[in-house]
């Protein structure tokens, strides 16, 4: 079975805005430390296919969109 990344948007992240957008919330099925807190969505992808895990986009609340 191959491993999740679940990861979600930052909520102070603006369009446009050239920083990382990304949080890493959870990790299952992969032993996998991350150090950096904001990444990219390239960096995911990246990091995904390197342990052959499915990223999982965790969706907002109705409050918070």
């Amino acid at each position: 079975m191959a491993g999740q990344i679940f990861y979600r948007e930052r909520q102070k992240s603006k369009d446009g805005a050239k920083t990382p957008r990304y949080r890493i919330i959870a990790v299952t099925g992969v032993d996998l430390k991350v150090y950096g807190n904001h990444l990219r969505k390239v960096e995911l992808d990246q990091i995904a296919s390197a342990t052959q895990s499915d990223l999982v986009a965790l969706k907002r609340g109705p409050k918070h969109q």
